[in-house]
């Protein structure tokens, strides 16, 4: 009895999810996505799952600060960043504070994309349904190597003044980008792939138990 017992725990709490709300400060009007996702993730995947919600490339360090300590990967330098725990060693129930719990995530350090993640609603998953999951949102994320929040709107300003010096090759770069739309689909597909992984981890959990 024992060992089936240990494996319905492993199982409650594989499928076990929470809802995660991402928003990129600074930005305004506010881009920001709801994601259900699991709390048996590690923080890296929860990067992960950051990364494609939002829209970035993974192009850049990153790092996040919860309850005080520093996560992220591992390096041989520390490029002026605080000592930290390996992300990929750490599942995101671990780290959960109560109710609700915030996490600064900070993307690229010479941008400095600051996020806000506020994690809150600890619950079962539905039976049947693949997580991570998109749930809301508003608005695409900046590019990439724009220059954080204070480059990201100037160069708007520059794209919509034919008289400002850089309209030409603004134009040129965002190649029609419009911060006002978000593409979903591209979202749900790399989350789906997230969750693949997942449901194949899964099938090797819930398996012992109908042996």
């Amino acid at each position: 009895m024992v060992p089936i017992m240990t494996t319905r725990s492993a199982i409650d709490s594989f499928t076990e999810i929470t809802t995660l709300r991402i928003e990129l400060r600074g930005s305004d009007p506010l881009i920001w996505r709801v994601v259900e996702v699991p709390t048996s993730i590690t923080l890296k995947v929860l990067h992960d799952i950051v990364q494609v919600s939002m829209g970035w490339c993974d192009y850049h360090l990153w790092e996040m600060v919860i309850d005080g300590k520093t996560y992220g990967l591992p390096m041989d330098e520390d490029f002026g960043t605080a000592p930290r725990k390996v992300a990929d060693r750490v599942r995101l129930r671990d780290v959960l504070t109560g109710d609700t719990t915030r996490i600064d995530y900070i993307y690229d350090f010479g941008d400095s994309w600051e996020h806000s993640l506020v994690v809150s609603d600890v619950r079962a998953g539905a039976p049947g349904t693949g997580y991570p999951r998109f749930i809301a949102g508003e608005r695409d994320c900046p590019p990439e190597d724009c220059g954080g929040i204070p480059g990201f709107y100037e160069m708007l300003e520059a794209r919509v003044d034919p008289k400002h010096p850089d309209h030409a090759d603004v134009v040129e770069w965002l190649d029609g980008y419009d911060p006002e739309e978000l593409d979903v689909f591209p979202i749900e597909v790399a989350l789906g792939r997230i969750a693949a992984r997942r449901n194949a981890a899964a099938k090797r959990i819930i398996k012992p138990a109908n042996d």
